[in-house]
């Protein structure tokens, strides 16, 4: 029944998306973060729905005409972007281990070609708000029922992802929930309907919820950075302190003892297996980066590499670190070009929120720029202990930034335009009247 209702979805999607391209990108976002296919049982579970979808979007966008096409604004962040892809596809040409190296490439560059049309296609406020509305319901869907699961059995059992996908896993669920909370505060800054704004109140409670359900430290650690920055970062400071001391009251008082078995086990680390594997897999990574430029390409955590560089060579474990695993993956070099996308990033949203300050018109656009730090925040600190470096929600914020500081300056030209045109309207009716005398 399932795989049916799903099917009759996405065919209902296409006279729409043949119509209006874009469009087409909220059914991609849908299927790659909620992943519906994963909750069916038949025939859905394995069928092609991106390929088919993206090749509809193609055939729409191709129908258009030219000047409806829209085109991409190559910024410095799109040139960082380009150059981190060739250089994740050079070190994949030179991988280790060849055949599962290309599988995975096969996975980034679909991500990658995604983010690049969102780049194309997304170039409106109503668009933007569009896709982030596919993004906060896509993953919500998971938060809203980890929230409820968690608080029905008293987090006595862990959250996880749908299986088979980049979140399948507690402590990926658990960080991709958290990018997304902030999200989720925007669309509420961005409604003025009480029962929009109660109903995303809900969705964020249930959410937070649901991360402290994964059990995951790494989720915990960037949730603590997370709130924070979110509350320093939003109008409604006092509103969102409250509701924070209220959250760590409620998580205090009814959070089950083998919860806090699992979180103090932060500071003992040294006694865990699972945390001194980690740390195992980093040095790996650090040893494997200084032996070979290139990186071992995709899937590189794998046991001829711990025989060589990790200091226990049997215990192989993954790992669960965008750094490490850019460094073992990609080199110095490609982790250099990743953290530099993010430094760019991070300023380009700065530079939104200054340049939007004083204009009320524009005001969402430093709500959104906001929240996007937030969010990359997140990213960053989960990112110390968890490993989503190739997920297409943080390349999602990067690709929002960069059309938010396009929009800005065509915004910032269309008034010098104006500017222009009127003073040279007012020279002119000078020059005629002085002629007149």
């Amino acid at each position: 029944m399932r795989d049916l209702v799903l099917l009759l979805a996405i065919v209902a999607t296409i006279p729409i998306v043949l119509k209006k391209p874009w469009t087409g990108l909220l059914v991609l976002a849908w299927l790659g973060y909620m992943s519906p296919h994963r909750l069916a049982y038949g025939f859905a579970m394995t069928a092609p729905w991106v390929f088919f979808m993206v090749l509809v979007l193609f055939i729409g966008l191709l129908s258009l005409p030219k000047e409806e096409r829209g085109k991409i604004t190559f910024t410095i962040e799109v040139k960082i972007l380009l150059v981190f892809i060739v250089w994740m596809l050079i070190t994949t040409v030179f991988s280790v281990h060849s055949a599962a190296a290309w599988q995975q490439w096969d996975k980034v560059w679909k991500i990658q070609l995604i983010i690049f049309l969102s780049l194309l296609l997304i170039n409106n406020r109503e668009r933007i708000n569009a896709l982030i509305w596919t993004i906060v319901l896509s993953l919500g869907f998971y938060g809203f029922k980890g929230g409820i699961f968690t608080l029905m059995t008293a987090g006595s059992y862990r959250v996880q992802g749908p299986s088979h996908t980049f979140i399948g896993g507690n402590n990926e669920i658990g960080l991709a929930l958290l990018i997304t909370i902030p999200l989720m505060r925007y669309l509420q800054l961005e409604t003025d309907k009480y029962y929009v704004k109660l109903a995303l109140n809900v969705m964020i409670f249930l959410t937070f919820i649901a991360v402290l359900g994964t059990h995951s430290r790494g989720a915990l650690v960037a949730a603590v950075v997370m709130g924070v920055f979110l509350i320093l970062k939003s109008r409604k400071r006092f509103f969102l302190t409250i509701l924070s001391v209220l959250l760590i009251v409620g998580t205090i008082s009814f959070a089950p003892q083998k919860w806090f078995d699992r979180m103090n086990t932060i500071e003992t680390y040294e006694e865990d297996g699972s945390a001194m594997g980690r740390i195992n897999a980093w040095w790996m990574a650090y040893n494997l980066a200084n032996d070979r430029v290139l990186g071992a390409g995709y899937e590189a955590f794998q046991y001829d590499m711990f025989l060589l560089y990790a200091p226990f060579p049997d215990s192989v474990h993954d790992a669960h670190s965008i750094y490490f695993e850019i460094l073992a993956e990609h080199g110095y070099i490609g982790l250099t070009i990743f953290l530099t996308l993010w430094l760019v990033s991070w300023l380009s949203a700065q530079q939104v929120i200054k340049r939007t300050k004083i204009n009320k018109e524009l005001f969402w656009m430093r709500d959104l720029a906001s929240m996007l730090q937030v969010s990359m925040l997140a990213y960053a600190a989960g990112g110390i202990f968890l490993g989503l470096a190739y997920f297409d929600l943080p390349y999602h914020l990067i690709a929002l930034v960069i059309i938010l500081k396009t929009l800005l300056n065509a915004e910032n030209e269309k008034k010098m335009e104006e500017k222009s045109t009127t003073s040279t309207t007012e020279k002119e009716t000078v020059k005629y009247k002085l002629l007149d005398n």
